[in-house]
């Protein structure tokens, strides 16, 4: 039977497609796959672990400052809606394919093997590109906070060559390299390295300090809100698309969805989850639906303490908005829980990034140095060599903002690939097995469709053209190597 659905797909060329039963297979492993070890409580924990982090403590102030005003709290439940959206569609996939790979492997099964070369590649826009936005952030708290403590780091070793830097006598130079960044990133790699299941215990602490802090931050900062900072809530337009109105809250909602990516990145676990039919739900909506209700309520307090006007280009709000309560223990308590709370999104970030290299390695469209699996630690270790180097570069030498930028597209489009691939299975595989059914189809899938594209259209065109040049690497490669070694396509063949 999937040596017929190979031989039916190969004809397709580019758009063959990988059976749902020869991923099944895959997925058992024949004793060389990865370990079944995580349940529901772990997989919630490591969707809150990747969706509190800087997108929450980092971009909801610029969002504030450069797009939105205080309506950013409009923007949060924009994004929130279109994240729903697609949480569903994922849900019912991953039911359907507990295997690695996310999107990337739903796309296989759904609309042939280059839109899912497509969707892997751009997936590292969404993992390696999103830890090493967080990196950035993590170095600027833990720079406040050793500030705070009396240790004055390096300005030049806090900036990436891009950035100017001034200095205690008034003087401008470049920075050198984000050096916190880099050690973060190198040292989160190493213990992914050593398994997951260890992973799962450390983010599962460093997740209860993390909402604690949110909760803190909320509750404390209610009683000390300024009235004033609300008015005028929306902001007018500047007569630049983008800059206040309903095009900054739109550009805004673009910007911080970038808050929500990790409630996918749980996807990329289910062949390392225990009974994944019925715990892959609880862990992409319940983790969703718990970080929603934290964020609008972080981002009402947010404004409400620091006019949004005074977070223009600040990476660390949290910090400063906790310097309007009269607490100041609070604030070391506070940035400390936040730079824990960095530390789980970077760790799960690259645990996704390295399971989907792995898949497309496992397929062949890419070499299968990624496939490697550690002989003791049951882990890709070779994948994540990999991308500690690389989002290392990428923390170390480019600015916040860039970084931010790129994740939020790619994110996007990998969610409009997810809902268009709910539609289709409905139609080819009607009869498939699901341990989750996503609600009125067509209607879901296309309204997540439609949210998630107006929130793509409202990113500058600056995004946009690194997302193509990207994308044109990615397809020099796939043509350069996936596409003649890919495995369904030579079993096609013979």
């Amino acid at each position: 039977m999937a040596q017929e659905s190979v031989q039916e797909t190969a004809s397709g060329g580019l758009m063959r497609t990988k059976p749902i039963d020869r991923l099944r297979q895959d997925a058992e492993g024949g004793g060389h796959g990865l370990e079944r070890t995580l349940g529901p409580w772990s997989l919630v924990g490591l969707g809150i672990g990747a969706i509190i982090g800087a997108g929450l403590f980092s971009l909801t102030g610029i969002a504030a400052a450069e797009n939105a005003g205080p309506a950013v709290v409009i923007s949060f439940a924009i994004a929130a809606i279109g994240c729903a959206l697609a949480g569903m569609c994922y849900s019912e996939l991953a039911s359907m394919i507990p295997v690695s790979g996310s999107a990337y492997t739903y796309a296989y099964a759904t609309m042939g093997e280059f839109v899912a070369w497509i969707i892997g590649w751009d997936l590292v826009l969404e993992y390696a590109v999103g830890a090493a936005t967080v990196s950035v952030s993590w170095s600027k708290y833990v720079a406040t906070l050793l500030q705070d403590w009396g240790v004055t780091l390096p300005p030049r070793l806090l900036h990436s060559p891009f950035e100017t830097v001034t200095l205690a006598d008034g003087s401008s130079v470049h920075g050198l390299v984000n050096l916190p960044a880099v050690l973060i990133l190198c040292l989160i790699s190493l213990l992914l390295m050593r398994g997951v299941r260890e992973s799962a215990r450390v983010n599962g602490v460093i997740v209860v300090v993390k909402v604690a802090v949110v909760l803190a931050v909320v509750g404390v900062g209610l009683f000390y809100v300024k009235a004033q900072n609300y008015v005028p809530f929306i902001p007018d337009n500047t007569g630049t698309f983008g800059e206040y109105g309903w095009s900054g809250i739109m550009r805004a909602a673009g910007v911080v969805f970038f808050a929500y990516i990790g409630f996918d990145a749980v996807s990329t676990a289910a062949q390392e989850v225990k009974n994944p039919q019925r715990t892959m739900m609880t862990g992409i909506l319940g983790s969703l639906a718990i970080c929603t209700v934290l964020y609008i309520a972080f981002a009402a307090v947010l404004t409400g303490l620091v006019p949004y006007a005074q977070m223009k280009g600040d990476a660390a709000p949290v910090a400063t908005a906790i310097k309007q309560t009269p607490f100041p223990w609070l604030q070391s308590l506070v940035t400390l829980g936040v730079i824990a709370g960095f530390t789980t999104v970077m760790l799960v970030l690259l645990y996704g990034q390295s399971r989907v290299f792995y898949a497309m390695a496992n397929d062949r469209l890419l070499p299968k140095f990624f496939a490697a699996i550690h002989p003791t630690w049951r882990t890709p270790y070779r994948s994540n060599l990999f991308f500690m180097v690389f989002a290392a570069l990428l923390g170390g030498l480019t600015p916040i903002s860039t970084l931010g930028h790129m994740t939020s597209i790619g994110t996007l489009l990998a969610f409009i690939i997810v809902c268009a691939g709910v539609v289709i299975m409905r139609r080819t595989h009607p009869d498939e097995p699901r341990g989750y059914r996503t609600p009125l189809v067509p209607i879901v899938p296309v309204a997540g469709i439609l949210v998630c594209l107006a929130m793509m259209l409202s990113l500058d065109g600056e995004t946009w053209l690194r997302l193509v040049i990207w994308l044109g690497i990615g397809l020099a490669i796939y043509f350069g190597y996936g596409r003649r070694h890919s495995r369904v396509g030579r079993e096609a063949a013979r």
